[in-house]
């Protein structure tokens, strides 16, 4: 297999380090620790369920930031690479090609969004997408049942992305915070074999991408996050967990205010 411009692109964008911000949030059973910085609240926050839509300014006000995570998190310089590099890929399986051009669009919940923001983890190599539905609670409930059979409909498929190159796909469940109240979270791993001629070492390069989604009331966020070879599972934990506190905390200063 001769080198592709898109593996060789890939090999240079590989990680120098897999670190994250210690964030002192709760993380279900099979996640890593972090040390705690941020204050914890003994109640777990929810959204009201008989708010109306929020505004866009109070959309804006609900997106998690590179100040919420913390080092080395900033704001993002662009799309990655590999977004175009992996994840803009076909295979013959229905189901499995929607996920793949749900997680391309930036769209796991369907679209359009009503507020995005992009982070990106220089250290680690991701990037971290975080989005606002705009979706009616029904329509998110459906989408969320939807992703909750990916682990067992495209556990393992393969895909072709740009040129020939031949990507071997794995979806699993990834076990989020019980926040929210309805929530759903996958692993996707997208690996390249290459020959040895292309890859020396010998090591396969691989896409890790956590993706989870969150309704909370009246309001969903779903966001994806994403390195080669590994994803910063403590700030997806994170991100959860804040991303269904700004939403309260949004709601109660809208309650306030009236």
């Amino acid at each position: 297999m001769a080198r592709t411009p898109l593996l060789a692109s890939i090999l240079l964008l590989a990680p120098v380090a897999t670190g994250c911000a210690t964030l002192g949030l709760e993380h279900p059973p099979t996640a890593a620790p972090a040390t705690p910085t941020v204050e914890r609240s003994s109640a777990r926050p929810t959204a009201p369920t008989t708010s109306p839509v929020l505004t866009e300014a109070q959309a804006r006000a609900a997106l998690i930031t590179e100040t919420d995570l913390g080092p080395p998190w900033t704001k993002t310089q662009g799309a990655a690479t590999w977004r175009d590099g992996m994840l803009k890929a076909t295979t013959s399986t229905p189901d499995c090609q929607k996920l793949l051009d749900a997680l391309y669009a930036d769209e796991v919940l369907g679209g359009p969004a009503r507020a995005v923001v992009g982070l990106d983890d220089p250290d680690a190599g991701a990037q971290l997408r975080y989005q606002l539905s705009g979706g009616r609670p029904a329509d998110v409930d459906r989408g969320l049942a939807w992703l909750r059979t990916m682990p067992q409909k495209c556990a393992r498929f393969m895909a072709q992305a740009t040129g020939d190159t031949v990507l071997d796909v794995q979806v699993s469940e990834l076990p989020l915070p019980e926040v929210g109240d309805v929530r759903q979270g996958l692993r996707v791993t997208l690996t390249i074999w290459a020959s040895a001629e292309d890859n020396p070492g010998g090591d396969p390069t691989a896409l890790t991408l956590d993706v989870a989604a969150v309704r909370a009331g009246e309001d969903a966020f779903a966001l994806t996050n994403g390195g080669l070879n590994d994803a910063p599972n403590a700030a997806t934990q994170a991100a959860v967990q804040l991303g269904v506190r700004r939403l309260a905390d949004v709601r109660q200063q809208a309650k306030v205010r009236v």
